[in-house]
């Protein structure tokens, strides 16, 4: 018989032991979390201060950038902490509440992806009833079912969770708390916890994908028959920034999951999870804004604001 013990803390390994590397890393995350920090709350800032940025669009871009901010905020500031100090320790109940947090954010992700798919089919499909559909209220229960459906789909195999048993080692293969490193190293039966993780992120990752691919093939038909070539580059245009981030974010869901071989599936996984945590939320207000005149010239509408109050 095994000794079976109920941790109360386990280590986090760093991505790397090399010193040098490490301090790449380190500089390479804080600068990325920073830029996405301050990009995404610029987003909500603007959505919230500008009446013309008051639609259905910006106002799932505003719930969306508050989700890569609290993504980014669950796993980045520990790491970097991590790092900094060397302490690769982390207390059992900090590891669940972080697992919790960054599986709750990254799937209602996915699902808001699916509703702002949506949200593009109605505006280019059906424009002129499309105040009567997405109106403010209907955004509203849409965003909630994101939450409440996230919950639905994390809590149960987390609460089964809760009650592992570590024997030998008590030592996470990971830069971060995730669930796979952490069934590996347990004594106890995870055989139903892993059937439930695979089911819910099979569901979370058809189900919006139906809906992103079902949306976008109405859009493309619609654009193909406009009369106008006008007509099809703006409405295209529309599209294009949610394309990249659907890309971005189902691409590097997809990698993670075809692998080379069993024996590097730890190291890729985590190298793919350092970028989705660090380059995706970074690059997404970019993405939004670059070619976005609306939210650029809300932008320099705020700035101009500031100034007026500097000098009063």
């Amino acid at each position: 018989m095994r000794n079976h013990t109920s941790v109360t803390s386990s280590i986090l390994l760093r991505l790397t032991d090399d010193p040098q590397l490490q301090i790449l890393i380190f500089v390479f995350l804080f600068i990325t979390y920073m830029l996405s920090f301050t990009g995404n709350l610029s987003i909500i800032i603007l959505t919230l201060a500008d009446s013309h940025l008051k639609t259905a669009m910006y106002f799932f871009l505003q719930n969306f950038s508050f989700l890569e901010i609290s993504f980014t905020s669950a796993c980045i500031p520990r790491f970097l902490y991590s790092i900094s100090t060397g302490d690769r320790t982390i207390t059992y109940n900090a590891c669940i509440c972080q697992l919790f947090f960054t599986y709750v954010f990254a799937v209602t992700e996915f699902f808001l992806l699916a509703a702002m798919s949506f949200d593009r089919y109605v505006a280019i499909c059906k424009p002129l009833h499309y105040m009567t559909i997405m109106s403010y209220r209907v955004c509203k229960r849409l965003v909630f079912c994101c939450w409440m459906t996230s919950l639905l789909i994390v809590l149960p195999p987390l609460s089964l969770g809760l009650d592992l048993d570590f024997c030998a080692s008590n030592a996470i293969d990971h830069f971060a708390c995730d669930a796979n490193p952490m069934l590996k190293i347990s004594c106890s039966d995870t055989w139903l916890i892993e059937q439930m993780v695979i089911v819910g992120a099979v569901m979370t990752f058809l189900m919006t994908l139906v809906c992103v691919v079902l949306s976008y093939m109405y859009i493309i038909r619609t654009i193909l028959r406009l009369p106008c070539a006008q007509q099809r580059t703006r409405a295209f245009s529309s599209c294009f920034p949610h394309i990249i981030v659907v890309s971005i974010t189902y691409g590097s869901c997809i990698f993670v999951y075809i692998k080379p071989s069993a024996k590097d599936e730890m190291a890729i996984n985590k190298g793919v999870t350092l970028l989705t945590t660090s380059i995706s939320p970074m690059l997404n207000p970019f993405i939004y804004t670059l070619r976005n005149k609306q939210v650029k010239q809300a932008f320099n509408d705020l700035v101009k604001r500031f100034k007026l109050l500097s000098k009063n």
